[in-house]
């Protein structure tokens, strides 16, 4: 028992599966089997938007310990905003404007890592004065309007291959490439020497704010691409469409196995934690818990995993 424990130890990410397939079990159970086919195919759909966000906020927790993204919702708002205006429901208008969320998203990344170096202030700070910005001017450039996304896009988000989501292969080769990039890459193994050790990877020649502004870049990009098809599956793009990435981009991180110290990073176990996550909201629907309750209990539960993962050092 002790040595399988032992070998699974070095696979930290599949724990955060262990811990999906649980809930799914008891949520078939709870439904007396139906519905359990269903089940995974929204949760492979709508944890890909999750995934996104994980993605970008790994990065920036890798690259060192205070390192946090507390801008990613307001992000995703304005990116989904930026690109159904954009649109305004022409397929031609597709490319132009998921580039001008793309833009837009690296722009608000760039300006994070600014804020940072410039004021010298902590990321946490710094990110979420950027996330009130980013809000108001949402707010000004929106006004409330609900635009339908492009019809091609529309069906793009909705596809499905063989049953399995188009969406979540997706998400999977973008989790593969990301992983050859912080793997394989000059940038990638900086992210982490930089988390590991600051003083040490200046010492060794990485440009430590170089590597810092591509980081939170990439974590706006992922966040505008993950309110772009967001408001592509759901119909339009709304202020607070972004709301939920809050915690749960934090909550995927470390439940992935990534170190909350910064300098590794588990990219497999993001999409065990966006599977953990779906499925134990579908669990607490399935055991007919209330919606007051069903938020207190998953935020406790949540809240739990982070504590408990937290004084782990995730895996690469």
């Amino acid at each position: 028992m002790n040595a399988t424990l032992n070998r699974l130890s070095g696979f930290p990410w599949i724990w955060s599966f262990l811990a999906a397939l649980l809930v799914w079990a008891i949520a078939v159970f709870a439904a007396n089997g139906l519905g359990a086919g269903a089940m995974i195919t929204a949760a492979l759909t709508f944890s890909v938007f999750s995934v996104f966000v994980g993605i970008g906020q790994m990065f920036v927790m890798a690259s060192g310990p205070g390192n946090v993204d507390l801008s990613i919702p307001s992000i995703v708002a304005f990116g989904g905003l930026v690109a159904m205006k954009i649109m305004a429901g022409d397929n031609a208008m597709i490319l132009p404007g998921m580039l001008a969320a793309f833009a837009c998203g690296i722009g608000f990344g760039i300006a994070n890592a600014l804020l940072i170096r410039i004021l010298r202030v902590p990321p946490i700070i710094a990110t979420l004065s950027m996330s009130l910005i980013i809000q108001s001017i949402a707010i000004a450039y929106g006004r409330g309007l609900l635009i339908a996304p492009p019809p091609l896009l529309a069906s793009m988000t909705a596809t499905r291959i063989a049953g399995v989501p188009l969406m979540a292969v997706a998400g999977v080769v973008l989790a593969i490439l990301m992983a050859i990039v912080l793997h394989r890459t000059v940038y990638g193994r900086s992210v982490l020497a930089v988390g590991q050790n600051e003083g040490a990877a200046r010492l060794a020649g990485v440009n430590v704010w170089g590597t810092r502004y591509v980081t939170y870049a990439l974590s706006g990009l992922m966040a505008a691409l993950c309110g772009v098809l967001l408001s592509s599956i759901s119909g339009g793009a709304s202020l607070d469409m972004g709301n939920e990435y809050l915690l749960t981009s934090i909550a995927l991180v470390v439940i992935g196995g990534t170190s909350v110290s910064g300098g590794r990073a588990n990219l497999t176990g993001i999409w065990g934690a966006a599977l953990f996550l779906y499925l134990l909201v579908s669990m607490l629907n399935s055991l007919g818990v209330g919606t007051g309750w069903r938020l207190v209990m998953n935020g406790v539960i949540i809240i739990a995993v982070i504590a408990a993962a937290g004084g782990e050092d995730g895996r690469a």
